[in-house]
């Protein structure tokens, strides 16, 4: 059987898409955690599923302060799979590609400052952080197959790093949360990290202050780096666990997301899974993943926003159709076809190491 090792995080959807893909996969994986050790739950969640975890103590590149760490980190990873007798290596995190290999590597970008930039500010990266999308672009180029996982942002990747082909597009999958029975909730619910500028939490606030309905923001508020945001007319509730964001999907609110960028969106997927209408930023990865599955509107239109929110609120028929629209969609992205997906890039990558010996 083919033994994968696979870098992860523990801090957010990465940890989630790692999971679910090794779950799915036909193949013996071995999650490789940088960055920030899992959290009792999140053990217990590998080891439900028999996937074993290195707690690698390596940094994070996003949170690193300049390339010697990550560099190290990469040298360490490419170490790794020869310990670990591993016949491909799987990097959730393209910067650490930048090591010498001499296994497949396969480079996932679900997203990355260069990418984070050209969207929330344009121009060039400030230059105390530039190293970051040059080692980002280095990595992207020396891997044997590079994925994305929206055509969309698959194309923004190839154009921020001048990459000679467009990467292979994996739409993310997801297992549903378990949905208890719940009373219907006449409002909006956000789910993310409201810290990150392109979330634009500054929108969403404006939203529910013109909204005549609550309006819940689940998700942290303060930066790993000490950033902060802090919303007035939004109900923010700081992180919450999977099982409570599931009580709060179950009762069907009206699900928004304001982001100005977004290489997927997991969080929009669990709430169409969970049958919530969904109004999105009219942005290519939304159009591509629910066109005709959801209301669109301009990124930073709080108005509309709100007009959109408000008319699905005041229609339940049309707030049930919608819902059922975006549960329909979500059946598409699922983990087993992303890992149907993924193994034939994996033995694409393993023939053409083979070859090129």
């Amino acid at each position: 059987m083919m033994r994968v090792l696979m870098t992860t995080d523990a801090m957010g959807g990465v940890w989630a898409y790692a999971l679910e893909l090794a779950t799915a996969l036909r193949v013996e994986v071995v999650l490789a955690v940088l960055g920030p050790a899992p959290d009792p739950d999140q053990r217990a969640a590998a080891e439900a599923v028999g996937v074993r975890l290195i707690e690698t103590g390596l940094p994070l590149d996003w949170l690193s302060d300049g390339p010697a760490p990550v560099l190290a980190a990469a040298d360490a990873v490419a170490r790794m799979v020869h310990q670990e007798g591993a016949d491909l290596v799987h990097l959730n995190a393209p910067a650490l590609a930048v090591a010498r290999h001499d296994r497949p590597v396969v480079a996932v970008n679900h997203g990355c400052l260069g990418t984070w930039w050209d969207a929330a500010r344009g121009g060039a990266v400030d230059p105390a952080l530039a190293w970051l999308p040059e080692l980002v672009g280095r990595g992207l180029r020396a891997a044997d197959r590079v994925v994305a996982p929206t055509r969309a942002y698959a194309e923004a990747t190839a154009r921020r790093y001048g990459l000679p082909l467009l990467p292979a597009v994996v739409h993310n999958g997801r297992t549903a949360l378990p949905l208890p029975p719940a009373q219907p909730f006449p409002g909006a619910l956000t789910v993310g990290r409201l810290w990150d500028e392109v979330k634009d939490t500054a929108t969403l606030d404006a939203v529910a202050a013109r909204l005549n309905a609550p309006f819940v923001a689940i998700g942290a508020t303060r930066a790993p780096h000490g950033g902060a945001v802090t919303p007035t007319h939004l109900q923010a509730t700081g992180p919450l666990p999977a099982e409570v964001i599931g009580r709060w999907l179950a009762r069907r609110p009206v699900f928004v997301s304001a982001a100005r960028f977004e290489p997927f969106g997991l969080a929009v997927l669990e709430a169409a899974q969970a049958g919530c209408p969904l109004v999105l930023s009219d942005l290519p990865t939304f159009r591509e993943l629910w066109d005709g599955a959801a209301s669109f509107v301009a990124p930073g239109d709080a108005q509309g926003f709100a007009d959109a929110i408000a008319a699905l609120l005041a229609d339940p028929a049309c707030h049930a159709a919608r819902g059922k629209s975006a549960r329909q969609r979500a059946a598409r992205y699922t983990p087993a076809a992303m890992a149907e997906q993924m193994a034939e890039i994996y033995r694409d990558a393993l023939a053409r190491r083979t070859q090129a010996a």
